[in-house]
């Protein structure tokens, strides 16, 4: 199922914080509204409360949920279930069996444990899998580890794996992917950096822990100038050769001009 999200800037607001509920959606290309671990377990049924309540666009909201087979899980759908809202994510996904319990609600698969990134293939293949999201921290607290990074910040090689993982089952079934959140927000040079290697290596969405962030997502996903210029003249040469060509030091080829298609969608340019 295809999803084109408004802008790769998602933002995740506890929803028992209906407060700031309008605040993040306008701050956000898409807002999630926490269910799981954003909300401690004595306050979830107040954030299905406000839940029931919240006024924002379905278009633009996806509602996190519980993992499948807890008591939270059944209590999140019936909630959902009574709303507009159609979008969810859910926590911990390990099957393609979780996705497929909650048609026809529109899912986004939190690929967070082994099972879960092992079955990623089959995850993405659900036809009401809309895109799929990988979990750095989960995944290793589940492995019996202790930290899916290096002291400066960036990711061990597992959680490049997993990352790289996702992306591509993903990919190889036609649905977004959403790189995983970075949690020091303090950090926002090392943010912008994993950002930028998000969008350069096709992830669709960074999803943000803090509305700080929100603006690094957006510089990042945005080409520059020179990606844009570059990209316009790859496709004005490509329109006169029929086979590979040179456009200064760089050899052109097919997929070097869909690469220059991607990037002038991504900057709302027209080819």
């Amino acid at each position: 199922m295809k999803w084109v999200a408004p802008g790769p800037a998602f933002l995740f607001c506890p929803a028992d914080r209906p407060e700031r509920f309008e605040k993040a959606a306008r701050a956000a290309d898409v807002v999630i509204l926490d269910l799981e671990d954003g909300v401690s377990p004595d306050r979830r049924d107040a954030a299905r409360v406000a839940l029931r309540t919240a006024d924002l666009d379905p278009d633009t909201t996806v509602i996190r949920l519980n993992p499948v087979g807890t008591d939270d899980h059944h209590r999140d759908l019936d909630t959902v279930r009574s709303t507009d809202f159609r979008m969810v994510m859910l926590a911990k996904t390990s099957s393609a069996d979780d996705v497929s319990s909650l048609a026809p609600l529109e899912v986004v698969a939190l690929c967070e444990t082994p099972g879960g990134v092992h079955a990623a293939h089959e995850i993405a293949a659900c036809s009401n899998t809309i895109a799929v999201m990988w979990g750095s921290e989960d995944l290793v607290a589940a492995l019996g580890g202790s930290s899916s990074r290096w002291a400066d910040g960036s990711l061990r090689d597992l959680a490049r794996y997993a990352r790289a993982r996702v992306l591509v089952d993903a990919g190889a079934h036609g649905v977004g992917s959403l790189d995983t959140v970075f949690l020091n927000f303090g950090d926002i040079e090392g943010f912008r950096r994993e950002a930028e290697d998000a969008a350069a290596m096709g992830f669709m969405a960074t999803p943000c822990i803090h509305p700080s962030q929100v603006a690094v997502v957006r510089d990042a996903y945005r080409p520059t100038e020179a990606q844009v210029a570059f990209s316009k003249e790859v496709l004005a040469q490509a329109a006169n050769y029929g086979g590979v060509f040179r456009l200064g030091d760089v050899m052109v080829d097919g997929p070097v001009v869909a690469q220059a298609r991607q990037i002038l969608r991504r900057a709302g340019e027209k080819e």
